[in-house]
């Protein structure tokens, strides 16, 4: 029995044992999700919101169990078990594909979105589309794209204000080469490690900061020991929410396309719910005294990614993607 078959086996043995509200725990088909966000959180809000549809739409036969706060593993490790077959469903960020999954590098780019309204142009329409299908030779169906804001730099040390302010600081990165590289194009130093040590990271001066975005900066506290926030915008990366192909694969046609249809729908109200809670987390984030920094030159940042673009966006392919994303108005 391989190592990865082994430790597949003791996290479905964990999971049973782990206590849902879920009323999918009567359907006959119970699709097991993974989110490293906590409980009420708007991407793990999203995905109860597709069980509650695919519920409705099949008459109970399928729903969806959330395993919130990282419960089966960090994304990194669940999107292993995710193409295993481990795990039925997984929202997970599109950084840790970056090194995966060619296209998903091109919407990782830093700036290359506008606007939070740019980037739903883009991954709603044929962009999008080409881009999750590029996960099924990856034995993985992408079902949809999630809100994940604007990421911004925060740390302990000083309030940034300047591409110079940043120069030997350490931040923590997602697992993604290209994120590497655009903190080193600031001049700072880049350290990929898993979301759940972050925040001991920096309490421990292990690291100076992170980047993440408002919903993220509270959920997590890392505002508690990393009090100034600078508004820099960098990256608005989707995310994104997957099928295993096994488990997929196991579904009749007219039950693909159901549960295709309920994650899509589950979009709009994954927005709104993300639109209510970057407002609270501001909110809450101000109250408890972190300083946040908005008067800031983007220019100078913008132009410092150019050597990212240059090392990331190389083949035809990615460089006609990038030019789609530029022209959609």
């Amino acid at each position: 029995m391989s190592i990865l078959r082994k430790f597949g086996l003791a996290v479905l043995a964990s999971a049973a044992i782990v206590v849902s509200t879920m009323s999918a725990h009567a359907a006959e088909l119970v699709l097991r999700s993974s989110d490293t966000h906590p409980d009420g959180y708007p991407t793990v809000e999203a995905v109860k919101y597709m069980g509650k549809l695919l519920e409705e739409r099949t008459k109970g036969r399928i729903g969806i169990e959330v395993f919130h706060s990282a419960q089966l593993g960090e994304e990194k490790d669940t999107i292993e078990q995710t193409q295993f077959g481990v795990i039925d469903l997984n929202r997970v960020s599109l950084g840790p594909f970056n090194n995966i999954i060619e296209e998903t590098q091109v919407v990782s780019l830093p700036y290359i979105f506008r606007s939070v309204d740019h980037m739903h142009k883009v991954m709603d329409g044929p962009i999008g589309d080409e881009i999750l299908a590029a996960f099924e030779a990856h034995d993985l169906i992408g079902l949809a794209f999630y809100d994940g804001g604007s990421r911004s730099f925060y740390n302990s040390e000083k309030p940034i204000k300047s591409v110079d302010d940043l120069k030997g600081m350490k931040f923590r990165v997602m697992q993604s080469d290209m994120f590497v590289d655009m903190v080193g194009a600031l001049g700072a130093n880049a350290t990929p490690m898993p979301y759940g040590e972050v925040y001991s990271a920096i309490q421990t001066g292990v690291i100076d900061g992170a980047e993440n975005n408002w919903p993220s900066y509270d959920s997590s506290g890392h505002f508690e020991v990393a009090k100034y926030y600078t508004l820099d915008e960098h990256l608005i990366v989707p995310e994104v929410l997957v099928m295993s192909k096994k488990s997929w694969d196991k579904l009749s046609p007219e039950d693909q396309t159901v549960v295709r249809q309920a994650a899509k729908d589950s979009v709009p109200h994954m927005r709104e719910l993300w639109t209510a809670q970057e407002k609270k987390s501001e909110e809450k984030i101000r109250a408890a005294g972190a300083e946040v920094i908005t008067d800031i030159d983007k220019k100078p940042f913008i132009e410092a990614m150019k050597p990212v673009y240059e090392k990331h966006v190389t083949s035809a392919k990615l460089k006609d993607m990038v030019a789609r994303i530029q022209a959609t108005e």
